[in-house]
C-alpha cells in the first residue's frame, strides 16, 4: 500500500506543485515525481532567474544615470559575472527550497527521478512502480532547437546555460526575437554584451500588437541592440577564435549564440501511454475541464500548451487538483495577462483592437495615454510607452487593455479584473479613485481618452 496513491502528479513546476499541493488540502493522499528540482523551468532555469538579471541590469541603467540626479558615482563600473550568477542562484535556492518546504506542510510525498506512465493508473520512476486513482501531467516544456546546420556548435547556448555563464560575453548573437530573446538581449545589452537579435519574422514579439513591437524595437536600438529582421538563419559556423551566424544577408561574427526560438510541450511523461493519450500538434489535447482523451488522467502547464506561462500553470494547476477531487470547473483562461519583462515591460490582457474590430465593428472605441505624462513616471524618469484600452463605445464594456511601461506586468491586473468583472470603463473613471501619485493614474486616464474626457492630455482632434 505505500505505492499507491489517490492523486499522482509527474512533474513538479508550477502547474505540478500546485495541483499536488491543492489536492492535498482537499483531503487526497497526493505524490509529487520531479526529475530536477521542484519549481520547474520557471523558478530553476526561466522566470525567477532571469528576472533576477533584469533586475541586475536595472541596477546597471541607475548607475548610469545617477549623476543627473546629483549621485556622483565617478563613472566607473564592472560586472562581476559569477558573482551575478551566485546571487542568481541564491534567489533560485531560496524561493526552491520554500517550495519544498510547502510540500512537506502539506504532506504530499515528493520522489526524485524521472516518472513516466506505463499504464493508466501505473507509473515507473526509479525502479519503483507507483499506482493512483488519477494522475496529473504536468511535464512542462523543452527549449525548441530549429534544424540549423551547427546549431550544436561549441558556443551554441539556449538560456539554459547562459544563465549560468561565467563570463558576460563580448558579443552575443540571439536566434529568435520572441519574448526570452527580448528579455535576455535587455540583461546582456545592459551586462556590456554587443547584443544582435535575428529574427524570422518582419518584426519583434509578433504574439502582441505590432505597436508593442515597435515600442520595444525602439528601447532595444536605444540600448544598442542590433536587429535584423525578416532574416532567415542559415547556418551557424564554429571556428577556432570565433563563431558566426549566416543569415540570408550576411554573417554576424560572435562568441556565443542564444537560441531562444521558443519551446515545446516535454511529453516524456507519457511513457507507455504515448500513442493513446491524444495529441494536438505536439501537445497532449485537453478538454475545457483539463481532462484528456483518458478519464483519469489530466494535463496542465506547458504540456498542453494552451498557454505558456507560468500564472496560467499555476491556474489550471488548482482546476485539475479540484477537479480530480469531484469538481467540474472549466478551464477558461481568455483573461490571462500576456507579458515580457523587457525595459519597458509589456503586458496585454483581453483582445487586442484588431480582434476586438472583428467581433465588434464600428462599436469599437479606444483610450491612450502616454507614459510620459504621468507625474510618477516623470519623477521616477521611467516615461517609456503607453496605456490603451479597447472598449465598447455603447456600453463601456471593456474589451481588453494593453500596457508598455514601467511595472506594466503589475498594472495589468486592474484591466484584467475589470474584464472578468464585467465593468465598464465609466464605472473605473466614476467610481474608483487612483492614488496620486501613482503609475495606475495612467490607466484611469486611457479610460477616460476611451470617453474623450481626458484631463491630463489635450482633447482628441475631431473630424
Amino acid at each position: 500500500m505505500k505505492n499507491n496513491y489517490q492523486i499522482a502528479v509527474i512533474g513538479g513546476g508550477p502547474a505540478g506543485y500546485v495541483a499536488a499541493i491543492r489536492a492535498a488540502q482537499l483531503g487526497a493522499k497526493a505524490v509529487l515525481f520531479e526529475k530536477d528540482n521542484v519549481g520547474g523551468t520557471c523558478l530553476n532555469r526561466g522566470c525567477i532567474p532571469t528576472k533576477t538579471f533584469l533586475k541586475t541590469a536595472e541596477y546597471i541603467r541607475h548607475i548610469r544615470l545617477a549623476p543627473e540626479r546629483g549621485i556622483m558615482t565617478g563613472g566607473d563600473y564592472s560586472l562581476d559575472m559569477p558573482k551575478a550568477v551566485q546571487y542568481k542562484d541564491g534567489v533560485v535556492k531560496t524561493l526552491t527550497g520554500g517550495v519544498g518546504a510547502l510540500l512537506r506542510a502539506n504532506n504530499v510525498d515528493v520522489v526524485n527521478g524521472t516518472a513516466c506512465l506505463s499504464a493508466e493508473n501505473t507509473i515507473e520512476c526509479g525502479g519503483q512502480v507507483y499506482t493512483a486513482d488519477t494522475v496529473i501531467l504536468c511535464g512542462g516544456s523543452v527549449p525548441t532547437l530549429p534544424p540549423i546546420p551547427g546549431i550544436d556548435g561549441r558556443d551554441v547556448l539556449t538560456s539554459t546555460e547562459l544563465l549560468d555563464i561565467d563570463r558576460c560575453p563580448a558579443r552575443l548573437s540571439i536566434i529568435g526575437g520572441g519574448v526570452i530573446g527580448c528579455e535576455l538581449a535587455t540583461v546582456f545589452s545592459a551586462f556590456g554584451a554587443q547584443v544582435t537579435i535575428v529574427e524570422v519574422s518582419e518584426r519583434l514579439v509578433p504574439g502582441f500588437e505590432k505597436e508593442i513591437s515597435d515600442e520595444i524595437s525602439a528601447s532595444l536600438k536605444k540600448n544598442g541592440v542590433k536587429l535584423l529582421l525578416g532574416s532567415r538563419v542559415k547556418s551557424i559556423r564554429t571556428l577556432e577564435t570565433e563563431s558566426g551566424v549566416e543569415t540570408d544577408d550576411c554573417t554576424i561574427a560572435c562568441d556565443k549564440i542564444l537560441v531562444a526560438a521558443g519551446r515545446k510541450p516535454d511529453l516524456l511523461c507519457l511513457g507507455s501511454l504515448r500513442e493513446k493519450i491524444a495529441l494536438d500538434n505536439g501537445r497532449v489535447a485537453v478538454d475545457e475541464y483539463l481532462n484528456t482523451s483518458i478519464p483519469n488522467i489530466y494535463a496542465c502547464g506547458d504540456i498542453n500548451g494552451k498557454m505558456m506561462f507560468t500564472h496560467a500553470a499555476y491556474h489550471m494547476g488548482m482546476i485539475a487538483a479540484e477537479n480530480s477531487m469531484g469538481a467540474h470547473r472549466k478551464c477558461d483562461l481568455s483573461v490571462t495577462p500576456s507579458c515580457m519583462y523587457t525595459s519597458p515591460e509589456v503586458a496585454a490582457v483581453g483582445l487586442s483592437e484588431e480582434e476586438a474590430r472583428a467581433l465588434h465593428g464600428d462599436r469599437v472605441c479606444t483610450g491612450r495615454f502616454r507614459i510620459g505624462a504621468n507625474g510618477r513616471a516623470i519623477a521616477y524618469d521611467e516615461r517609456a510607452g503607453y496605456v490603451k484600452v479597447v472598449a465598447d463605445r455603447l456600453s463601456g464594456e471593456l474589451f481588453g487593455a494593453q500596457i508598455v511601461g514601467y511595472m506594466a506586468t503589475e498594472l495589468i491586473n486592474e484591466a484584467a479584473a475589470i474584464i472578468e468583472g464585467e465593468m465598464t470603463i465609466g464605472q473605473v473613471t466614476d467610481h474608483i479613485v487612483h492614488p496620486h501619485p501613482s503609475f495606475s493614474e495612467a490607466f484611469y486616464e486611457a479610460c477616460l481618452d476611451a470617453q474623450s474626457r481626458s484631463i491630463h492630455q489635450p482633447p482628441k482632434r475631431r473630424g
